[in-house]
């Protein structure tokens, strides 16, 4: 029995001898459930356990999307300013050059024009890791010359809304791209080119005060935060206790703020679809 006991007394090992598990082998989901990582991305970063949709950036939704993740960056250089010199807890300045430098991204959002099932369409993809998702000028503006293509090229155009909301350091600049946007949206519903909003955890503030919400389609992913102020916010101004789940993508569904919830699996597929539906093309 001794090849489980130990013979020798007071064996022990120098910490830095010592073999921890590396950090991301695992994730655990919000309801408690532990998947393994790499489990987790070939699911499209989807809990097999509980259906839990972990947030992604552009990069992942982009290879889910685009065929074989072929697609052409527009605007992949443009970057924010700091027209009004503002400070907070740091300079704003520095405050974008540090969130570069940690996520490798220009700005909250990205546009990439490829094919998807064949067909050539624009989508603008949000990044939560850049400033909370941040609407400044510069997300504004992406998604306006990503507009201005589609009407172009007649293409149609797919928005991925993943914020917080106006990026204050921005101040009216940011709130300005709430008109901005809408505008370029107008335009291209008049160019009779189908629009496709998809909300994802979590879409909130001037986002969901514009662009989020004007889709022909709108769409979310599965228990999605969506909504304009938090909870506590409108708890505290109307009152009154919340209805259980309240702003969750089943809650707004339900209420006639969305068309469908769409799981990630199912998202190309269900795009193109709605996309054929609105031009009178045949299903792909």
């Amino acid at each position: 029995m001794a090849w489980f006991k130990r013979q020798e007394k007071g064996i022990t090992t120098a910490t830095e001898d010592k073999m921890d598990v590396p950090k991301g082998l695992w994730y655990k989901s919000p309801t408690g459930k532990i998947i393994d990582a790499d489990e987790l991305a070939r699911n499209l970063f989807v809990s097999p356990e509980d259906d839990f949709h972990v947030r992604i950036g552009s990069a992942t939704y982009f290879e889910i999307l685009f065929d074989n993740n072929e697609f052409v960056e527009l605007d992949k250089n443009m970057t924010s300013k700091d027209p009004l010199h503002f400070v907070d807890t740091k300079k704003y300045a520095d405050r974008l050059k540090d969130v570069m430098e940690k996520t490798h991204l220009k700005d909250a959002v990205r546009t990439g024009v490829g094919k998807s099932k064949g067909r050539e369409l624009v989508i603008c993809c949000m990044d939560f890791a850049f400033i909370g998702g941040s609407m400044g000028a510069v997300v504004g503006e992406k998604i306006a010359r990503g507009i201005d293509h589609a009407i172009k090229n007649k293409l149609p155009f797919v928005m991925i809304s993943k914020s917080g909301g106006a990026r204050m350091m921005e101040a009216a600049y940011s709130l300005m791209q709430l008109a901005k946007t809408s505008v370029k949206l107008a335009q291209l519903a008049e160019a009779k080119l189908p629009y496709i909003s998809l909300c994802t955890d979590p879409t909130t503030g001037g986002t969901t005060a514009s662009y989020a919400m004007l889709g022909d389609i709108n769409i979310s992913e599965p228990g999605a935060l969506i909504g304009f102020a938090g909870p506590r916010v409108v708890r505290d101004t109307t009152g009154k206790d919340l209805p259980e789940g309240f702003q969750t993508a089943e809650f707004l569904l339900e209420h006639g703020f969305l068309d469908f919830i769409t799981p990630r699996k199912e998202l190309k597929d269900k795009i193109n679809l709605y996309i054929d539906l609105i031009q009178n093309n045949d299903i792909r």
